[in-house]
This record gives C-alpha cells, structure tokens and sequence, in this order.
C-alpha cells in the first residue's frame, strides 16, 4: 500500500486515466508535524500538475473531489484562497475574509483597509503526532459561529477564535504555550497554532 500522499496522487489518476510513468522529485519546505497541511497541499499540487502534464482537463471541482480521497483537508489545498470547511474538512464552500492578510515584504496596496502581515513560527526540534494530537483533542462548542466570528475585527478574534488543539497539545509542549505568548508580547493582532502544531502564526497590523 503506498503511504506517500503524491504517489497515492498519481495512482489514483493512473487508474483513471492510464497515465505514463512519471518521476516526481519533491523538496520538502514544510516540516513534518508543523500542522501546515504541508502533505496534503503537496498531494493536491500533485493532482493539478498531472492533470496540466497529461491534458486531462480536470478542472478545480473534479480536482477537489480526486483530492478529498486523499485526505480530508488535502481538497482546500485546490483551491489556493479562503474556503470554510465542513463536514470532515472536505465539504468546502468560497469564504471572503473581511480583512486583507499579507505576507511579510508583501505591499499592502492602496484602499484595502486594515491589512495584516501574517507570520508563521516553526519551533525547531518540536513535532506534534497528528494521531496523538486528535486522539486528545474534545472540541468545544463556540458561543459564537466561526463565520460570526471572523466577521467581527481581528481584536476580538483571541477570545473568540479558539484552536481546540491548543488545551492539549500545549499541555504536552509548555514551550509552544510560551512561544504563543510571546507573539502576543510582540504586539500580535491575533496569534494561534496552526492545525494540531506544531507551527504557530500571528496576524500584526501592518
């Protein structure tokens, strides 16, 4: 059974489509056990390319599709923009944010209201089991939808938009509780875990 998520990739299109042999060589950028999604956006990637290679003229919808048997949070990764995900992460729907997210050297633009620069900390040396993670995470039900949530200002997102990974994963690894912190200290807007960690990013007016 392959285990590789972009050789899984490329086997399920094969058995659809009797694709040549290919050699994919991929450079890892993302960290195992950062919680980034770094397999699945790798899986999903895989999907489109093979489809561009080969003319298969599989657009994002059937993308999507080949991408959620893949794994549940392997289909946002099509998409490549804000999505609002249900069901087992897999069940996507457009989702406009309200502010504008940017990445460090990015220039804002003219008109765009607040506009955040996000930053991401991968703390060296740290890796979280996504199985150990789920297996002690007990969600919580928010006293305000996420969407009600996101739609308010990124000010009010620390109390409000709370990553349930945190309780229990932080409990394992102070260090990551403290880095958090420490983000907030540095004049964050907003700061979380990504996903079941290890990574962490912040949201700074910009």
């Amino acid at each position: 059974v392959l285990k590789d998520l972009c050789a899984r990739a490329y086997k399920m299109l094969d058995d659809d489509f009797g694709l040549p042999p290919v050699k994919i060589y991929l450079e890892k950028t993302s960290p195992v056990g950062a919680g980034l999604g770094g397999g699945s956006a790798d899986a999903a990637y895989t999907l489109a390319m093979l489809s561009d290679m080969f003319g298969l003229g599989l657009d994002n919808e059937k993308l999507a599709a080949y991408a959620a048997r893949l794994g549940s949070d392997c289909a946002f990764f099509v998409w490549n923009r804000p999505m609002f995900g249900e069901g087992r992460g897999e069940v996507l729907a457009p989702f406009d944010m309200p502010v504008k997210i940017i990445e460090p050297g990015e220039e804002k633009g003219a008109g765009s209201g607040i506009v955040y620069e996000l930053k991401i900390i991968v703390p060296e040396g740290i890796a979280v089991s996504t199985a150990e993670a789920y297996r002690g995470i007990k969600p919580a039900v928010p006293a305000v939808r996420l969407k009600d949530v996101l739609s308010r200002p990124v000010s009010e997102w620390k109390e409000l938009l709370v990553n349930d990974f945190e309780k229990t994963v932080f409990g394992a690894h102070p260090e990551l509780a403290a880095i958090k912190q420490s983000l907030y200290d540095s004049g964050a807007a907003y700061a979380a875990m990504s996903g079941s960690g290890s990574a962490l990013f912040a949201l700074y007016e910009a």
